[in-house]
């Protein structure tokens, strides 16, 4: 059984130390696991696939970055399809959503030129998970192995790594948040609209009524019709 703090912050130290593009940290339980917006991530020993990948793509500039958290979703997505036999949507900017329970979490950490992608993915129908989320085995009805989770994803990303326009097209043709009425929460305001696409760079476009709305960094949570 492997332990760390956090992937995340494993690869990162790595990163300031000037290791190379292509490390991949990968742990069975995670004791201070991050998510977006410093949430912590949570899961029973061994439940899940939890890997962090560190990236130096020069290539990519700032604005242009989602699209690492983008490449590692997707790359994610086709493992899953692989491995589970089912492709879950992608909930902007990058979690794994089968309908509108949470089955996956990405999350992006920048050190200079490099940056660190974790990825969380729930795996184990024994394990208990918050409320809202969903394991890869409860969705695919049969067990599924993080192993060969695992090769998938770095798989794909490695294929798909470098080919920047074609990760943003299949992005949005992926993401479920597009068409969706969406309450979006920034650090200075909240608003509500109509997500209506996303940009090249990984950038989501809300129709407010009056003008469309590039959320570069955001909470976005899904409204239901009424």
């Amino acid at each position: 059984m492997v332990e760390v703090d956090s992937t995340n912050r494993v690869a990162l130290d790595l990163a300031r130390e000037g290791a190379p593009e292509g490390v991949v940290v990968v742990a069975d339980h995670q004791t201070a696991g991050r998510g977006r917006h410093g949430r912590a991530w949570e899961a029973a020993p061994g439940a899940g696939l939890l890997v962090s990948v560190l990236l130096r793509p020069t290539d990519l500039p700032p604005p242009r970055r989602h699209l690492a958290m983008a490449l590692v979703a997707l790359a994610a997505r086709d493992a899953l399809g692989a491995a589970a036999g089912f492709w879950p949507d992608v909930k902007w900017p990058n979690d794994l959503v089968v309908g509108d329970l949470k089955l996956a979490g990405v999350a992006a950490e920048a050190e200079g030129s490099a940056v660190v992608v974790g990825v969380g993915v729930n795996v184990a129908a024994w394990a208990i998970w918050p409320e809202g989320a969903v394991a890869a085995e409860a969705v695919a009805h049969r067990a599924v192995d993080p192993h060969e989770l695992l090769a998938g994803l770095l798989a794909s990303a490695a294929a798909r790594y470098g080919h920047w326009d074609t990760v943003a097209t299949d992005y949005r043709r992926a993401c479920a948040t597009v068409g969706r009425t969406v309450r979006v929460t920034m650090a200075d305001e909240t608003f509500t609209g109509a997500a209506a696409d996303v940009t090249d760079d990984g950038h989501l476009l809300v129709d407010v009524g009056m003008c469309l709305r590039e959320v570069v960094a955001g909470e976005v949570v899904h409204l239901r019709p009424y």
